[in-house]
C-alpha cells in the first residue's frame, strides 16, 4: 500500500500515557479533521482516553484503536502498515523505541519522537540509515522542547544571515532563558536510564562526543564539550551556565548542518547554556543552578542514591504536571548569532505553555501534521526537525502560537 492510500495520516503510539494523552488532545482541539487513531497495548487504557477525547469533540468517541507491543515486530508492523506518519511517546525510548523505527523503516512509514536519547539516536542511525535512505521512510527524533527551539531557532537565525548578509553564521549561542515548568516520570525515567547506559565504555564515549550524531566519516569539527561553568556573556549581558539540554541538542543541530550539505559552514560552532540576569543575583543562581545540577547528575549516576530517589523524591512514570501547572507554563529562548566578520543577528523563541508538556504536545503534533500533509522534499533517512521540515514547520509553530522572532 503506497503512503498516500493509506487507513490514517496519524497513529499515536503511547496515546495512552501522560505525553501521549496531551498529545492527542492537542490533535483533536486544534485538528479536529486529522485522521488520527489510537495505538498502544492497554485496550482499557485507550479507550479511557478515547472517552475524554469525546468529551472535547464528540467525533473523538470514534477514533480507532489499534492494540501492539514494543517487543512484537509483527503487530507493530501491522500498525505502521496503516499510516502515513507513527508518533511514538513511548519511552525511555532506547528501552522501548528500537522496534517501532525498524518497523517504520521497514514499511516506508514517516516516524517522529520526543527522544532526547543520542545513544538511542545514534543506535538508530548505525542500523537504520541505508534502509530508511532506500524506503523513503523518514525517521524525525527530538520533534519536542528536544530539539526544536534549538534546531528550528537556529535555522531561523541563519536563514535571516543568508538574506541580511549573504553569509552564515560562523557561530550561533543558545541561551535558555526564563521559563516555568515541571518534569514529568517519564523524563526522569530517560535521564536516569542514560546514566545506567552510561556505565558502558563505548555509551560513553558517545554521549561525550560533540558530533556523535553526525554522519559516520563527518564526526569532527571546531566545537568541544559542553561548557559546564557559569561565567559572564559579554554578548547576552548576562550571567550563564551550563544547561543540561545542550547534551542532546547540540548534537542535533550539528547533525542538521551536516545532512543539508553544511550550509552552515564546516567551520560552524554551536552552543547551549541557560541565562541567569546580569548582576550579583544573576552570578548567585547561575552558581546555585549549576551546583545543583552537578550534584543530580553526580547522585543519580549511584545506583543506591538513585533507588532512594527514586522511591521518594522522583516523580514515577505516567505522572506530571496538572493542567493548571501547564498552562501557567511558558519558556523563553535566546539566540546570538555572528558572520565570520562580526556581524551580529539575535533571535528568540518563546512558548506559552509548560515547555516539557503543553509546548512538546504542540511541537510533536504539528511536526506529525507537517510529515503527513505538507509538500516536504526532504528524503529518508535518521533525520532532524531541521533537515527535514525545516521552515515549513517554524511557519506550522506560529501559526499554533509559538513565537519564532528574528531581530
Amino acid at each position: 500500500m503506497g503512503r498516500g492510500d493509506r487507513t490514517y495520516e496519524i497513529v499515536l503510539w503511547g496515546a495512552s500515557g501522560f505525553t501521549g494523552a496531551l498529545v492527542a488532545e492537542y490533535l483533536v482541539r486544534n485538528h479536529p479533521g486529522v485522521g488520527l487513531a489510537l495505538a498502544g497495548r492497554n485496550q482499557g487504557k485507550l479507550e479511557t482516553v478515547r472517552r475524554e477525547l469525546a468529551a472535547i469533540d464528540p467525533k473523538a468517541g470514534d477514533l480507532p484503536i489499534l492494540i501492539g507491543d514494543s517487543f512484537d515486530r509483527a503487530s507493530l508492523d501491522a500498525i505502521t502498515s496503516q499510516t502515513r506518519v507513527v508518533i511514538s511517546t513511548v519511552g525511555p525510548y532506547a528501552q522501548y523505541g528500537e522496534a517501532m523505527v525498524a518497523s517504520c523503516v521497514a514499511n516506508g512509514t514517516d516516524y517522529c519522537d520526543l527522544t532526547g536519547e543520542t545513544q538511542f539516536i545514534r543506535r538508530m542511525i548505525d542500523a537504520h540509515q541505508a534502509d530508511a535512505e532506500r524506503t523513503g521512510a523518514r525517521i524525525v527524533h527530538c520533534c519536542g522542547f528536544d530539539s526544536i527551539p534549538s534546531d528550528l531557532g537556529t535555522l531561523m537565525v541563519q536563514e535571516a544571515a543568508k538574506e541580511r548578509f549573504g553569509a552564515p553564521l560562523a557561530e550561533v549561542k543558545f541561551f535558555a532563558g526564563e521559563s516555568k515548568g515541571t518534569a514529568s516520570g517519564g523524563t526522569i525515567a530517560s535521564m536516569l536510564n542514560i546514566l545506567e547506559e552510561a556505565k558502558d565504555k563505548k555509551v560513553r564515549r558517545i554521549l561525550g562526543d560533540p558530533y556523535a550524531l553526525n554522519p559516520e566519516g563527518e564526526r569532527d569539527g571546531p566545537d568541544g564539550s559542553d561548557r559546564m561553568g557559569i561565567r559572564f556573556d559579554d554578548d547576552l549581558r548576562m550571567w550563564v551556565g551550563p544547561f543540561v539540554m545542550a547534551a542532546i541538542n547540540t548534537r542535533v543541530v550539528r547533525r542538521s548542518n551536516a545532512l543539508m550539505g553544511y550550509p552552515y559552514g564546516r567551520k560552524f560552532r554551536y552552543s547551549e547554556e541557560m541565562s541567569f540576569g546580569a548582576g550579583p543575583r544573576g552570578a548567585i543562581r547561575a552558581g546555585t543552578v549549576a551546583a545543583a545540577v552537578g550534584a543530580f547528575v553526580t547522585g543519580a549516576s549511584i545506583k543506591p542514591i538513585r533507588t532512594v530517589l527514586q522511591k521518594t523524591v522522583l516523580p514515577d512514570p505516567g505522572e506530571g504536571p496538572s493542567r493548571e501547572q501547564r498552562e501557567a507554563g511558558f519558556f523563553v529562548v535566546r539566540l546570538v548569532g555572528k558572520t565570520a566578520d562580526g556581524q551580529e543577528i539575535r533571535g528568540r523563541v518563546e512558548g506559552q505553555n509548560d515547555p516539557g508538556y503543553g509546548e512538546t504536545a504542540k511541537m510533536l503534533g504539528e511536526s506529525a501534521l507537517c510529515l503527513a500533509r505538507d509538500d516536504i522534499a526532504a528524503p529518508g533517512g535518521i533525520r532532524t526537525p531541521a533537515s527535514t521540515m525545516g521552515v515549513t514547520l517554524i511557519e506550522r509553530l506560529r501559526d499554533a502560537g509559538m513565537v519564532f522572532r528574528v531581530s
